[in-house]
């Protein structure tokens, strides 16, 4: 059974985008179970890295609290249409259906002084990532640069602050992807749940800003928590070229990377799929076999794989959705 920690599918359909990777036709053959399915309120499209050896993207503006309340609006209709169940608690995950982790990726839609936080609890928000990149009431984000250090600006704001009490008052789980590494710190030292990156990769093979350092993973695995490896090709590779061409071996070598410095119970997949360009071999949802067989090639046991697969995300969202005080 595979659980994955990020997808943009709902956002591909609600923009009238073709599906590239989330085919859930292909799931029950690929033993896709489900995961982070994100409702993303997107700002004019940032580009793509160039093919040379840096980049350095701008981040679009701020979008305001009622344009992405609505927008927000119109991801959930997309969400709710989708022929999957809604995860609330790790049981829903089972063979041979889809359940899906209802994900807020950017906190634009909820208002600053959170009095919209409970009813999207309510409505099943299960999954907050503070940021998508740009900055917000809350917090700000890493710009997409290579080679750089994700530690490019300020940390969490008092709204921001009060946000993750929050989400751990109520057992919301607070996702650090995108966030910057001053707001990363600022998380660490608040909350009192495990933390959690869901689609990120290991900054010492890929200097992106959007990868975690190795203080960071350390910090994860020392919580408890859980890094889902980023699929996408250009935090993969050491040249941080967005090249689909890459093999599977490099998401491989980012498991092994993680595992070795904080843990195998530390590390699983947050492939980014319909969200990013990802290795053409695996493809989607379809090839993900391929990645377990790869795994198995690279000496993984059927014990880590069961951890890597879905174990280590079924474990940190039965503690991260536990109310804490």
């Amino acid at each position: 059974m595979i659980v994955d920690g990020h997808n943009d599918l709902v956002a591909r359909r609600w923009r009238g985008d073709e599906v590239r990777h989330v085919d859930l036709d292909a799931a029950g053959e690929a033993d896709f179970a489900g995961g982070f399915f994100a409702l993303f309120v997107p700002s004019p499209r940032p580009g793509e890295p160039l093919p040379g050896p840096s980049y350095a993207l701008p981040l679009p503006e701020p979008i305001p609290t009622e344009e992405a309340a609505r927008i927000a609006e119109e991801l959930y209709d997309v969400f709710r249409a989708l022929p999957v169940e809604l995860a609330t608690g790790p049981e829903d995950f089972r063979p041979g259906r889809v359940a899906a982790i209802l994900h807020l990726e950017g906190a634009e839609p909820l208002a600053p002084d959170l009095s919209t936080l409970e009813p999207w609890y309510e409505r099943g928000l299960r999954s907050l990532g503070l940021v998508w990149s740009r900055a917000n009431a809350f917090a700000e984000g890493v710009p997409f640069r290579f080679p750089s250090s994700p530690d490019t600006g300020p940390g969490l704001t008092a709204a921001g602050r009060e946000l993750v009490r929050a989400c751990n008052g109520l057992g919301i789980l607070v996702d650090l992807s995108h966030l910057n590494e001053a707001g990363f710190w600022d998380v660490a030292r608040l909350s009192s749940a495990p933390l959690v990156a869901t689609h990120s990769s290991a900054h010492a093979l890929c200097p992106s800003t959007r990868n975690l350092t190795d203080a960071q993973l350390d910090a994860v695995g020392a919580s408890g928590g859980v890094v889902g490896i980023n699929f996408a090709v250009s935090f993969l590779r050491e040249d941080g070229r967005p090249d689909e061409a890459t093999p599977l071996e490099q998401i491989v070598r980012h498991v092994e990377y993680v595992a070795g410095r904080i843990g195998i119970d530390h590390v699983a997949f947050g492939s980014d799929f319909d969200g990013a360009a990802v290795p053409q071999e695996l493809g989607g949802i379809a090839g993900l076999p391929k990645l377990v067989a790869a795994l198995r090639a690279a000496g993984f046991g059927d014990e880590a794989v069961a951890k890597v697969t879905h174990r280590n995300w079924l474990r940190v969202l039965g503690d991260t959705w536990r109310p804490r005080g």
